[in-house]
């Protein structure tokens, strides 16, 4: 079985956003692999030892800076990465990363399998799964917190507000999968070192047949809330019984009551 786990290179959760003339700026923070994809890569890997003869890929889509992140899947156990990289995907949103991992995938030669995160920690949106198998014409299974395959198809268990929900789709298909996957395992030193010198191809647009995507703006902006406007009324009388009247006549002059 193929199994292409999708991953993303984003800043690191730790860092402090920075908000430089009303926008929202990550600063210097490190890159790292987004977290909600290692469990993507995790699941992976649970399906390479559960099916004898599957090979796990990492596919990323980003900047020469992602080889680290394909690097840390590739310690985690994957048995061979890939970058998409072009100046033309600097601005990219969902559906722009849906049709370049879509057809990188088809040009690595297809998979019966294609895992994502829940979603990025730098936008958030979750979408790009659910796009990209609509353009692979895959069924999508999103949210999965266990996975089994049997007889070319595979049935999640989705984990949603609600509680639990058991679907199945005939292979292939696209999965998103959630925490309960299981925690990601944390590879050896030795392995890091090795993954650290591995050599990981790198394709641009035209080696996947592709134009480059009409450019994106994507704003983060710091909305300001509104100034809340309070005013003190001290309300004095020569008996508390005054005072009250006082009161009652401007709490009805407000109409409050």
């Amino acid at each position: 079985m193929k199994i292409i786990a999708c991953i993303k290179q984003v800043p690191d959760s730790e860092a402090k956003v920075k908000a430089e003339d009303g926008r929202v700026n990550w600063g210097d923070a490190p890159l790292v692999i987004n977290p909600f994809d290692e469990y993507a890569v995790e699941a992976a890997l649970q399906q390479k030892e559960a099916n004898s003869g599957s090979a796990v890929t990492a596919l990323c889509v980003g900047p020469e800076s992602a080889k680290e992140a394909l690097k840390h899947a590739l310690a985690m156990g994957a048995d061979e990465a890939i970058l998409v990289s072009d100046p033309a995907l600097e601005s990219l949103d969902t559906a722009g990363a849906a049709k370049v991992l879509a057809a990188a995938i088809q040009k690595i030669g297809g998979a019966d399998m294609v895992i994502f995160g829940r979603q990025t920690l730098d936008n958030g949106a979750g979408l790009t799964p659910a796009q990209t198998a609509r353009v692979l014409h895959f069924p999508m299974l999103g949210l999965a917190g266990s996975i089994k395959v049997e007889g070319g198809s595979v049935m999640v268990e989705r984990v949603i507000e609600e509680g639990k929900q058991t679907v199945s789709a005939k292979l292939p298909a696209v999965l998103s999968v959630v925490q309960s996957i299981g925690e990601p395992r944390y590879p050896s030193f030795m392995v890091i070192r090795k993954a650290s010198k591995a050599n990981i191809p790198v394709w641009a647009l035209s080696d996947l047949g592709l134009a480059a995507p009409s450019p994106v703006v994507l704003r983060r902006e710091l909305i300001n809330p509104p100034v809340a406007q309070t005013s003190i009324e001290i309300i004095s009388g020569e008996t508390p019984e005054a005072i009250a009247e006082t009161l009652v006549e401007k709490i009805l002059a407000e109409k409050v009551l």
